[in-house]
């Protein structure tokens, strides 16, 4: 009896294999709801809102949690971004951020996608640092009663939010006096190309440019550090659990702070890569917030 060989169609056994490898990539967030559940909180109102983008030529959207009453004064705004996979509802889902609107402060929760909030290397059209740095806030200034100064504007995120924030905050320390990472994946411009991550590694070569080019550099926060001014950078909060991969090079750039001498404090916590340990530290993110972040109102 002659045997007949089965082959699978390579084509399909290609895609499966690239979907398979773009949801390891990102796999950093739960798996989106199809309904949106906020948690909000009292005293607290939350407001929607899409914007065209003047740096993505596109229409975006953000989140707004702020005071039920205001009291007619421009408050201070913090600035909260996404990780990677994620949207801009996911703040408001899988935290209890929204109890700190209630302290006179507006947390505005942009949409970023897939971007590590930087102007990509080799996709011009990709232009999210610009959006996150001036497009939102001009908006976001337009709409509400947001100080528009610096020592009332802070940035804070979640691993690829937390290195947006790092890396922001160093590239524009004249707009926020406070940048807030919790488990920042603050070494991927480090990271060299990798097979096994193929999908990933294209990502970043988009994002970030090729291994070793100047566009690479220039989005490194371990080199923004090294040509900071002490005087003129932001606080910095970081921490980063003790079961995350992220541990090692957390430690590296809180300890090349220091050596620069740039203000910032560094907390290794319990837990991995997820909401339930960034819900549990956020408590004391805004408490440092409120020691080194200026949280006075001003007159509308």
């Amino acid at each position: 009896m002659k045997i007949r060989k089965i082959t699978l169609p390579l084509l399909p056994l290609i895609g499966l294999v690239t979907v398979a490898v773009w949801f390891l990539a990102h796999r950093d967030q739960p798996p989106q709801p199809v309904a949106d559940h906020p948690r909000l909180a009292p005293g607290v109102l939350m407001r929607d809102v899409t914007f065209h983008s003047k740096a993505l030529q596109r229409d975006m959207q953000y989140r707004v949690f702020l005071p039920q009453n205001p009291g007619g004064q421009k408050l201070p705004v913090v600035y909260l971004l996404h990780g990677g996979g994620g949207i801009f509802r996911d703040w408001s889902n899988y935290s209890n951020v929204a109890q700190f609107a209630a302290s006179d402060l507006i947390l505005v929760m942009p949409q970023g996608d897939y971007s590590y909030y930087t102007n990509a290397a080799l996709r011009p059209q990709d232009r999210y640092e610009d959006y996150i740095v001036n497009d939102l806030p001009a908006d976001v200034e337009a709409r509400f009663s947001t100080r528009g100064d610096r020592r009332g504007r802070a940035i804070v995120g979640i691993s690829m939010g937390g290195f947006g924030a790092v890396k922001l905050a160093l590239q524009h320390p004249e707009k926020y006096a406070f940048a807030g990472a919790l488990s920042a994946a603050v070494d991927v411009p480090r990271r060299s190309f990798s097979w096994k991550r193929l999908n990933q590694s294209r990502a970043y070569r988009e994002m970030f440019g090729p291994d070793g080019s100047d566009s690479r550099r220039n989005n490194d926060p371990f080199v923004l550090v090294r040509s900071a001014d002490p005087a003129a950078a932001p606080y910095f909060y970081l921490t980063c659990g003790r079961q995350e991969g992220l541990l090692a090079p957390n430690r590296e750039f809180a300890a090349l702070l220091a050596k620069h001498k740039i203000s910032h404090e560094f907390h290794e916590v319990p837990g991995g890569h997820d909401w339930n340990q960034w819900n549990t530290n956020l408590t004391g993110l805004f408490e440092s917030l409120s020691t080194h972040f200026d949280l006075k109102k001003a007159t509308a």
